[in-house]
């Protein structure tokens, strides 16, 4: 007979596809977790990795949202997406991997902010994260127009659709092949372990045994 997700015995946890799908699998195999059928199976969303416990698998932005709302009772999950969709969950664990910066950019032969572009009145800023873009550039006492796109970022200073960028950075690579310099670092990310509120009192001693194991984990 199945057993009910309001099992206190079940654990559900969400894991974002993309860029941190195979660290954090990594991580969980290292903890117990039964995750051969996440390495070959890329089709399928739920997985049963062991007696009690199952593995949700989305896009990276919508693991907060299940987390929240309980559809998940943990998930792992990029700091910038905590950031831009500010959902209420607890934030129990950094990871420690997908480092990453949020960085504000503009074209190395053109800074909008210098005195001879004021006359360019509210700069625009493009990018994926409005939240993060307003939030920063408010805290600074400015006022931007944020122009959201979901990608190709870069593109948008050389088209003259924006001033400036604000986006998610590894090397500097792709900043540096369309003639972008970073201006200012707004975040430093990694990946997170994150709990539902309700999850964390009723299965408290399931999750934190798993934060304590990931912990150890991540510090060797």
């Amino acid at each position: 007979m199945a057993r009910s997700p309001l099992d206190p015995g079940v654990l559900r946890l969400a894991v974002p596809r993309g860029s941190l799908f195979k660290d954090s699998i990594d991580i969980l195999e290292k903890v117990g977790f039964e995750v051969g059928e996440l390495r070959v199976n890329e089709r399928k969303l739920t997985f049963q990795v062991g007696e009690g416990r199952t593995i949700i698998t989305t896009r990276p932005s919508d693991v907060p949202t299940y987390v929240e709302y309980g559809a998940s009772d943990v998930g792992i999950v990029g700091k910038d997406v905590l950031l831009e969709h500010r959902r209420n969950v607890y934030e129990l664990l950094d990871l420690g991997f997908g480092s990453c910066r949020v960085i504000y950019a503009t074209p190395a032969d053109r800074d909008p902010e210098r005195e001879e572009l004021k006359h360019l009145g509210i700069m625009r800023v493009a990018t994926k994260f409005p939240n993060i873009t307003r939030a920063y550039f408010e805290s600074l006492g400015k006022q931007v127009e944020t122009i959201e796109l979901r990608g190709s970022i870069e593109l948008a200073p050389q088209v003259d659709l924006a001033e400036g960028i604000v986006d998610l950075t590894a090397s500097g690579e792709t900043l540096r092949a369309n003639n972008l310099v970073e201006r200012a670092e707004i975040a430093n990310c990694t990946a997170r372990l994150i709990a539902n509120r309700v999850s964390h009192k009723l299965k408290a001693g399931m999750i934190n045994e798993l934060a304590r194991r990931l912990q150890e984990v991540t510090d060797r």
